[in-house]
């Protein structure tokens, strides 16, 4: 079997990798930055560094600094019109995972036009957009290095997952320093994010040798250290290994795919506004779970690559030390479940059927080891209210 696997161009990896941006663009015959960001890293002075580094090297950077979490059709179209007010050859995403959505987002609407759910998964966005440079600020989502966005309809309240070559970055400057301000909770929640990564990755039906090969690597970097950067988050190799491990994952997930936790994570967040990370945490102990008797051996080896279980020991308890292991790191790192966090429970109950369809119509439940039926996403949902 071929395994496809698509990986940005240009990676530069290591502190103050993002201060190289004027040289990548120039490596890649670009000049007219637009750059795609949040308002705290404008708030921060993050941004001014980066533009006077750009301004330096005689690059004028258009400058959009108001994108909002979870981007929706409309954040997106903004943005959008902004880039259309000057000629501009890429777009830089600067920050988390909403400003790298959005920007991807904005690159392919510019080229090609709208509207938005016309990208809707499962239409295959190959044809490249505008340019794309990733510059990340949180070890958690990977996009510095996926072929995905995810955009939300808020006329339907649904996350639209988007895939294409053209979402793909053709620069990605992994800078750990960049992590250093993070506050606790975004920490955890996406330190989480990244391990849900590469354990789907690892599990997916869709999984390879290439993917997995970073994806066990990307364990081996996080499991030790998320507890770490939450206790101390000024540790300076701790935030460099969840770094690097973050970057794998995603290019492990993005050249394998994920599965029933990112499915039923979406519409959970498109619905009550949690974030994507703190999401997925509430569901990977209960999710693996679930899944775990139809690949024993592949968590198994999750379960060894964290450090856990140990190389002799059998799957089946290997696999038990690994549910219980994500049980204890959600209690560790104060992840709430959603009754914890305050989600309404009538509300949650309500919207169970319509949260299964969507998962599933998703079609990241498709690749997980164990595929479930609509019956068996509800029983889900439920089994994690009440956890």
């Amino acid at each position: 079997m071929v395994s496809p696997i698509a990986l940005p161009r240009l990676m530069r990896i290591g502190a103050g990798a993002s201060g190289l941006l004027p040289e990548v663009l120039g490596q890649l015959g670009l000049s007219r930055p637009f750059v795609v960001t949040d308002p705290f890293l404008r708030d921060s002075g993050r941004l001014d560094e980066l533009v006077a580094r750009l301004s330096a090297a005689g690059i004028r950077a258009g400058v959009f600094a108001d994108t909002v979490p979870d981007p929706t059709v409309d954040s997106v179209e903004a943005v959008l019109e902004a880039l259309k007010e000057s000629e501009h050859d890429c777009v830089v995403g600067f920050g988390g995972g909403s400003p790298m959505d959005t920007a991807k987002a904005v690159a392919v609407l510019a080229r090609h036009g709208g509207p938005m759910r016309r990208y809707k998964a499962p239409h295959l966005q190959d044809e490249a957009g505008l340019p794309i440079v990733a510059i990340p600020t949180t070890a958690g989502t990977g996009s510095e290095a996926t072929r995905f966005t995810i955009v939300t309809d808020a006329a339907t309240d649904e996350k639209m997952l988007c895939i294409g070559l053209a979402y793909l970055p053709v620069a990605a400057l992994v800078d750990y320093e960049l992590t250093l301000s993070k506050p606790k909770r975004l920490t955890a929640d996406t330190g989480i994010d990244a391990l849900t990564h590469a354990i789907e990755a690892y599990v997916s039906k869709k999984a390879n040798p290439f993917s997995d090969g970073l994806a066990l690597e990307a364990m081996r970097a996080i499991a030790p250290n998320l507890r770490r950067v939450w206790t101390d988050p000024g540790d300076r190799g701790a935030r460099e290994a969840m770094m690097l491990g973050a970057t794998q994952a995603g290019i492990a997930f993005s050249n394998s795919s994920v599965a029933l936790v990112h499915g039923m994570s979406r519409p959970i967040g498109a619905h009550f506004h949690v974030a994507h990370g703190l999401s997925n945490a509430m569901l990977l102990p209960a999710i693996t779970a679930f899944s775990a008797p139809a690949a024993t051996g592949r968590y198994a080896a999750c379960a060894r690559a964290m450090g856990v279980a140990r190389d002799g020991e059998g799957d089946q308890g290997a696999v038990a030390r690994l549910v219980t292991e994500l049980e204890r790191l959600n209690d560790d790192l104060d992840v709430p479940g959603p009754r914890e966090y305050g989600l309404d429970a009538g509300r949650w109950a309500a919207l169970i059927p319509t949260m299964a369809a969507q998962a599933l119509a998703s079609g990241s439940p498709g690749n997980n080891p164990l595929v479930p039926n609509t019956e068996e996403i509800e029983a889900l949902y439920r089994r994690v209210w009440e956890a």
